[in-house]
């Protein structure tokens, strides 16, 4: 016991003293650790890019870049051991910071005059080996002061400010496309080797001579005619992007371009007093010129100067460690941004086509800047599920999801599925004919994004699954009077057939043959199946009926696709014992319920014979369709047995003068479809009594009668028969419909053009 207390004092007293220090030290260790890990990361993924694009050096070069004492020339503190250091590697890291200084940023003060005159060199941003004394005539023409850089002299210095506002405001003038600038430097060294020297020297002389004159004009000229856009200019850089690939009229396409997006925006604030846009466009001829060549040309020069490698299994690789790639990255992200903004103005097609085709080259470049890609895909997510967008759009909006997805990481393609799936959710909130082909388009597409990558795709439907389930958990627990209206709407009915239609695409026989294993998708059947279930037996009334055939057809699709047996004859027989289908019906005039386009029936259908013949044609068409799928199993007769019964019996309460349905139509569908079954099970039983094979045999089992066209069975000729006798009426159906809409529109035409000739007539 006294050992005990002891131990217990000094645990106390630990914990009081230094608890708290040991927890911290800890967790200063676990931060030192892990940025070594990222710094390890960070150096292995730059020798796999160097060994990617450049091979793996030569023992000569290395040499070479040795210094007289056998160290190299310039190494990293990371690179080098503690020895290393200590006998003069400190030296050779001094050495190439006098050597690199780093670059002046933009609005910070200039360097000490006592500085060397080669380190103010080495600060331009991108060096070039044409560049000359010509770059520094132009430097004070393109690159301007920017509005942080004048804020923050205003915050400093305010009285430097205000004197410089005073004697000179010219000096205060920031330029808005300062961001950009560094584009013309990167552009002087290329274009200018293109030039011949000659012309070069008079182009020197030229300038010098006529730059204050040139300065005068400019001054005393208007800037609304300086910034017009015109055609001329348009064509001028368009000769320069297709011919030379110069990046000097890059920038100023993209300027142009991101003026033309915010168009409208940019009258208005010139209204309210703010700064005047680079370019003024008042031509639409201009407009869609400038446009028109952004979208074309600016993807195809950032690929000649950025060639972009892409490995036989689908990875991209660019070179965002080079000063190009750093330099560009602001024209990159300025073109991106316009193009989004421009996304939301747009309403013609065939624009909107070419808008979004754009994006598709520039996407590799854009993998580093996380933000910018979660903004893009939110936009092209939009287009992809507006009910608005016509086919065409869904389409070329999915191509850019697909590559997105194919050339991204595991960050991105995760963002970019939960996106997709959002953008499904919101976009089949209201469904109807008109809408229906658009969400099946959404459905069909979207599915293909989850096999790219199997891992990713697992965790987010597993992720996305369980939320239906806890929705629908929520209803049987919550029981309240509208709880189950969370799981009783067309959003998640759609969902669950989204799903259905994954595990279909991706779970097939065929697929898995093709990859050779098993999809890790198939773990997920069970709990969709399970959810699926719960939600058709949610509401068991006859007012949701549309609704549990909707989901039955789904996890049929699953059945079909996978070759699974889910049991669905219960909750179709459910059907027919409910209430609503013993009863006599009632004679109506209501027009029959579409249950294509319904999850629900409205009050006054319910007892009425067009319902009850609805349902019954609903409860024969999905029980032929569930034993279709095993017509040619060798179990069929056992599982035909159970239903055979429910359905005599069911017909023959019908028969009873008193409480009898007496729907003589869908007594006869029954019969029929009985009969069938029969008939089926008959022809299976003749089939396996000729076998010689025990049911433990289950390669045998498997192929019994595979070779045999189920068409050929008694139930399959029905099924098939009954199906192309729906496929005329529903094809009736949608002409009468695609007529009745025809003259909609003809009657609203003929009613507008008559009350303008009112309006008219009365002025």
């Amino acid at each position: 016991m006294g050992a005990a207390k002891k131990n217990l004092k000094a645990t106390k007293k630990f914990e009081k003293k230094h608890l708290r220090g040991v927890l911290d030290k800890r967790k200063e260790t676990a931060k030192i650790k892990q940025r070594h890990q990222i710094k390890d990361k960070k150096k292995a993924r730059r020798a796999k890019d160097a060994d990617f694009y450049k091979g793996p050096e030569k023992d000569g070069q290395n040499g070479a870049a040795e210094k007289s004492n056998g160290a190299p020339a310039s190494r990293k503190v990371g690179e080098m051991s503690v020895d290393d250091f200590f006998q003069g590697g400190f030296q050779d890291i001094i050495d190439g910071q006098v050597a690199k200084p780093r670059k002046r940023k933009r609005g910070e003060p200039a360097a000490d005059a006592g500085e060397d005159s080669a380190s103010s060199v080495n600060e331009q941003p991108v060096a070039s080996d044409s560049d000359d004394e010509d770059d520094g005539d132009e430097a004070d023409e393109d690159i301007g002061m920017s509005k942080e850089a004048m804020d923050a002299l205003a915050e400093k210095d305010p009285e430097f400010h205000r004197f410089l506002k005073e004697n000179d405001p010219e000096a205060l003038d920031f330029d808005q496309d300062a961001d950009l600038a560094e584009v013309d430097e990167l552009s002087a060294g290329e274009e200018e080797s293109e030039v011949e020297e000659e012309e070069k020297k008079k182009e020197k002389k030229k300038r010098k001579k006529t730059k204050a004159v040139a300065t005068d004009e400019d001054k005393e000229g208007t800037a609304a005619e300086d910034n017009r856009l015109t055609r001329a200019t348009v064509d001028k850089w368009s000769k320069a992007l297709v011919d030379k690939k110069s990046l000097r009229a890059a920038r100023q396409v993209v300027l142009a371009f991101r003026c033309a997006a915010h168009v409208n925006e940019d009258a208005g604030a010139e209204k309210q007093g703010h700064e005047q846009p680079r370019w003024t466009i008042d031509s639409p001829d201009v407009f869609n010129g400038i446009v028109v060549l952004a979208l074309k040309e600016i993807p195809a020069v950032m690929n000649h100067h950025l060639p972009v490698k892409e490995s036989a299994a689908g990875r991209v690789y660019v070179q965002t460690e080079s000063n190009k790639f750093k330099t560009l990255s602001m024209l990159l992200k300025s073109f991106t941004s316009s193009v989004m903004h421009l996304l939301g103005t747009l309403s013609d097609e065939k624009t909107v086509k070419l808008t979004l085709s754009s994006l598709t080259p520039v996407l590799p470049y854009l993998l580093s800047f996380k933000k910018l890609v979660r903004a893009l895909t939110k936009a092209v997510v939009n287009f992809w599920a507006q009910p608005a967008s016509s086919e065409t759009t869904r389409i070329t909006a999915f191509l850019v999801l697909r590559r997105l997805v194919v050339i991204g990481d595991k960050g991105i393609r995760e963002g970019a599925l939960k996106a997709t799936y959002q953008g499904l959710v919101q976009g089949c909130r209201v469904t109807n004919h008109t809408t229906m082909q658009g969400i099946n388009l959404m459905k069909n597409s979207a599915a293909e994004l989850w096999g790219i990558d199997a891992s990713v795709g697992y965790t987010t439907a597993f992720t996305l699954i369980r939320q239906l389930a806890i929705h629908l958990r929520n209803s049987i627990v919550h029981n309240k009077n509208e709880s189950f209206r969370m799981v009783y709407n067309w959003q998640f009915t759609h969902s669950l057939d989204f799903w259905s239609c994954v595990l279909a695409q991706h779970c097939s026989p065929l697929k898995e043959a093709e990859a050779g294993k098993e999809s890790q998708l198939r773990l997920l059947i069970y709990p969709l199946v399970q959810v699926t279930l719960g939600a058709m037996r949610l509401m068991p009334t006859a007012l949701y009926f549309p609704l549990r055939f909707h989901l039955v057809r789904s996890l049929l699709r699953t059945c079909r696709a996978t070759s699974t047996y889910i049991p669905l004859a219960s909750p179709l027989l459910e059907v027919l014992s409910s209430a609503e289908m013993r009863k006599p019906p009632k004679a109506s005039t209501l027009r029959p319920l579409d249950f294509a386009v319904a999850y629900k029936t409205t009050k006054a259908h319910l007892g009425t014979r067009v319902y009850q013949d609805g349902v019954g044609d609903q409860v024969v068409e999905l029980l032929g369709e569930h034993m279709l799928l095993w017509a040619k199993s060798i179990a069929f007769p056992e599982l035909a047995l159970p239903i055979t019964i429910q359905l005599k019996r069911w017909l023959k309460q019908a028969r009873d003068r008193q409480t009898g349905n007496r729907n003589a139509k869908l007594a006869s569908q029954l019969t029929l479809l009985a009969h069938k079954l029969e008939a089926n099970a008959s022809f299976i039983q003749d089939s396996r009594a000729k076998v010689d094979f025990a049911p433990r045999d289950r390669a045998q089992v498997a192929a019994f009668l595979a070779d045999l066209d189920v068409a050929s069975t008694p139930l399959g000729a029905y099924v098939l028969g009954q199906r192309r006798a729906r496929a005329e009426r529903e094809a009736v159906l949608e002409e009468a419909r695609r007529e009745d809409e025809r003259k909609r529109r003809e009657e609203e035409g003929r009613g507008e053009g008559e009350d303008e000739g009112e309006d008219e007539h009365q002025s």
